[in-house]
């Protein structure tokens, strides 16, 4: 096993000299479980690349548990590196496949058919030995391509979007036993995808990259719950988070936006530092509720259309009683009705609101928990929820915004 640093590990191309990757610092434990996470482009394929030798640093440096590697050639590193397309040989065996690696490193035959015989059993791969890659699934392709890495007893392993071939019940089986073997051999893992399910389920901790920059690296439940930045706040979550700008006076008592937002009276109030350019409020669309509680921020909306999803329902609305403002979407209940061009307010719990600085997209941190103000019964007047006057319907509970 190894513990990964790379310091200010950088790549540029000669071509035009745009950095792919861009003055990366991360450090990854010894048998920890890293998903490197972002969109196509961001430079989660070539940082792997990197650790594997299969690229060198323009700048930086990457170590082995404390050892410099920048110059030592790739099939010297001891790593197993599992590709998208699998890469395995159509006219060999699964065995052969699973061997050729170690006769061509001088592993006798007598080691290579033991390590041989050691992963299949973990990979449940003892049937399938004297198959040729036609005749396997591409589950089982996909398992074969995993021991080709495993016998070399490699101290990291890398995985580049190894489920992406996968239909959707065969990546989520292949994604426990992923889970599984890591649990069970510790080996060092670092893997690459676009999908957020996999990285946050799989991952001990998520590196969000975007643009060659690491936005944010840590647990997945804080990534999805504490985002630092409005592009993770967007990107991790299905739909992203609400996002919505917000300018506030030099006394930061008041907020003013378009219409159709109130927040909580009290909501302000623990902000360490108001951003002289304005906020962002930013609310999940799970957190989203038609069950408003007293003391929660309210969104008037008109809404536009439903999507009905099996487990939930999308709603997609427009702020303001109107229907004028900007966009909005919530995660409802399946039995959820709402007609294009109905009126409609949505609640937030105030610990579920996210603030960020409109002009870095940084989360603006606070000195307390957000106060929850007010009791937590439910609004039950019916003239409420039509939204007949939202301006005095909603002055009595909060900071009325527009």
């Amino acid at each position: 096993m190894a513990k990964i640093q790379l310091k200010g590990a950088s790549k540029v191309y000669e071509k035009d000299g745009t950095p792919v990757v861009d003055d990366i610092h991360l450090e990854i434990e010894d048998g920890e479980f890293v998903v490197l996470l972002g969109p196509s482009g961001c430079g989660k394929t070539t940082t792997l690349r990197m650790i594997a030798g299969l690229e060198k640093l323009t700048s930086g440096e990457l170590l082995f548990d404390g050892r410099l590697m920048n110059d030592v050639p790739g099939d010297q590193r001891n790593v197993g590196m599992v590709f998208q397309n699998y890469a395995l040989y159509p006219h060999m065996t699964v065995f052969d496949n699973l061997s050729f690696g170690m006769r061509s490193r001088g592993i006798g035959r007598v080691e290579a058919r033991r390590r041989v015989g050691e992963v299949a059993g973990i990979l449940d791969l003892d049937d399938l030995l004297g198959r040729r890659p036609r005749q396997l699934s591409g589950g089982q392709r996909q398992r074969v391509a995993l021991g080709r890495a495993l016998v070399r007893d490699p101290v990291v392993f890398l995985m580049d979007e190894p489920l992406s071939n996968l239909d959707s019940n065969l990546r989520e089986q292949t994604r426990l036993e992923l889970a599984r073997l890591h649990a069970r051999l510790g080996i060092t893992t670092i893997y690459v995808t676009h999908d957020q399910n996999e990285a946050l389920t799989l991952a001990d901790r998520v590196v969000v990259m975007e643009g060659g920059h690491v936005r944010q690296v840590d647990e997945p439940s804080v990534v999805y719950s504490a985002p630092s930045d409005t592009f993770v706040a967007r990107f991790i979550g299905s739909p992203g988070m609400n996002l919505w700008p917000l300018s506030g006076p030099d006394a930061g008592d008041s907020v003013e936006r378009g219409d159709g937002i109130q927040l909580p009276q009290g909501f302000l109030e623990a902000i360490d530092e108001f951003p002289p350019g304005g906020m962002m409020l930013g609310v999940r669309p799970e957190d989203l509720t038609t069950e408003v509680e007293r003391g929660s921020a309210q969104f008037a909306c008109r809404v536009e259309l439903q999507e009905h999803l099996g487990s939930h329902v999308h709603l997609h609305a427009k702020l303001g009683t109107s229907g004028g403002g900007e966009r909005l979407v919530s995660r409802l209940a399946p039995d959820s009705r709402h007609k294009a061009g109905a009126q409609l307010v949505l609640g937030a719990l105030p610990e579920s609101l996210h603030l960020f600085d409109l002009g870095t997209g940084r989360r603006i941190s606070t000195s307390t928990p957000v106060p929850r103000t007010g009791s937590s019964t439910r609004l039950s007047d019916p003239e409420r929820l039509t939204l007949p006057n939202p301006a005095t319907d909603f002055a009595a509970d909060g900071i009325v915004v527009g």
